[in-house]
């Protein structure tokens, strides 16, 4: 390995000192002469370095990312550099008032040198860089945008402004999935297949939910998007859509989907007609907790009704009337037993309350119905 690292770069004038240098290069190579400056307190209390910790579930949902089989990370990483490094113009060719070609020279030292002697720090990208590090790949060219200082005061500042920008509303995020065939992060790619059947219960004119999902695009929508992802995830893990689901969103019965949720959610709406369409402060129903919770009486009751492939609305209405009585969507306060109750509005959506919703209803529900099948006269509704 050579003890300097050439590589073709662009110098960009953007103000009076200020030069920036774009280039690209093996973001294997990159732990080689940059180092991350890690935020830290001295011994006497003074702040040292500037960059969090590593986020590992971040880095190992990109390092799968690039792992696959076009990857692809337009964003640049930026990069401090102190005055070790040099550009050097090239000759006989075209120039704006603003850029020149050229290259820069970075000195490499052994592979043992410590952070310190390093000539560059990161100052956004040290997410992107441990992927590239840990990916079982041979190499990962990046985009690079780095500027040269030795004053780590503007280091920090150039820290605080790219990072200070607000990132993009998860809302609009998971809007946008459905439109993408990529190959995405983990986390996303788990949440299209739900993004898209959120979009079109929202679309649907058959939907009882049409136009009731709060979305970026959608801002007048009753029920938070985050609730319907939830619920849908929910089920599509090991409840009711599961059974619908097969290795991949492509090859998922989204028709089958679509219409057992229909059929549901139809129900949901006949059933408790009076807390339907409410805002949630009115009706716990449309609330996080409300939502969610229903999926899960939405997985058990299909797990109960085991004679048609898709239970009908009329069905799904027939058992949810067990569970009217002891809702307290909007009035009144919740029961669950061993002196434990809580007023209709109390109920939070977190996962304790959820859980706590979840459970109560379920258990009426199926006391119900084993109470029902063992009445003699009871008329069959399947």
């Amino acid at each position: 390995m050579p003890n300097e690292l050439i590589l073709p770069a662009v110098e960009v004038k953007q103000a009076p000192g200020r030069k920036l240098y774009c280039f690209a290069v093996d973001g294997k190579l990159v732990h080689r002469f940059a180092a991350i400056s890690r935020v830290s307190r001295k011994e006497d209390g003074g702040l040292h370095g500037y960059q969090r910790p590593e986020v590992l579930s971040h880095i190992e949902g990109i390092r799968d990312y690039i792992e696959s089989s076009s990857p692809m990370v337009p964003n640049a990483i930026v990069l401090a550099f102190d005055s070790r490094v040099r550009f050097k113009a090239a000759s006989g060719v075209t120039t704006t008032p603003y850029s020149r070609p050229g290259v820069l020279i970075i000195p490499l030292g052994r592979d043992e040198q410590s952070d310190e002697q390093k000539p560059g720090f990161v100052v956004d990208g040290q997410q992107r860089i441990a992927a590239i590090r840990d990916a079982t790949i041979r190499s990962f060219p990046i985009c690079v945008t780095a500027f040269i200082t030795n004053d780590v005061r503007q280091q920090t500042e150039q820290f605080l402004l790219v990072n200070s920008t607000k990132p993009l509303p998860k809302g609009l995020i998971y809007e946008l999935l459905p439109r993408t065939d990529a190959q995405l992060p983990v986390q996303l790619h788990r949440r299209r297949l739900p993004a898209l059947l959120l979009e079109q219960l929202n679309l649907d004119p058959n939907s009882p939910l049409k136009g009731m999902i709060h979305t970026a695009t959608n801002p007048v929508g009753r029920i938070k998007d985050n609730s319907i992802l939830k619920m849908l995830e929910n089920s599509l893990n090991d409840g009711a859509l599961h059974k619908f689901r097969k290795l991949g969103s492509k090859e998922a019965d989204i028709e089958s989907m679509l219409e057992l949720l229909r059929n549901y959610w139809t129900a949901i709406s006949r059933v408790f007609h009076p807390e339907w369409g409410l805002s949630t402060k009115q009706s716990r129903l449309m609330h996080g907790a409300g939502i969610v919770s229903m999926g899960f009486i939405m997985d058990t009751i299909s797990e109960h009704i085991q004679s048609t492939r898709i239970p009908t609305d009329l069905q799904y209405e027939a058992e949810l009337q067990s569970l009217r009585p002891m809702c307290r969507w909007t009035t009144g306060e919740w029961d669950f037993g061993n002196g434990q109750k809580r007023k209709w509005n109390e109920l939070q959506n977190t996962s304790q309350d959820i859980d706590l919703l979840s459970k109560y209803l379920i258990a009426q529900y199926r006391s119900r119905v084993m109470h029902q099948e063992k009445t003699p006269h009871r008329t069959s509704r399947r």
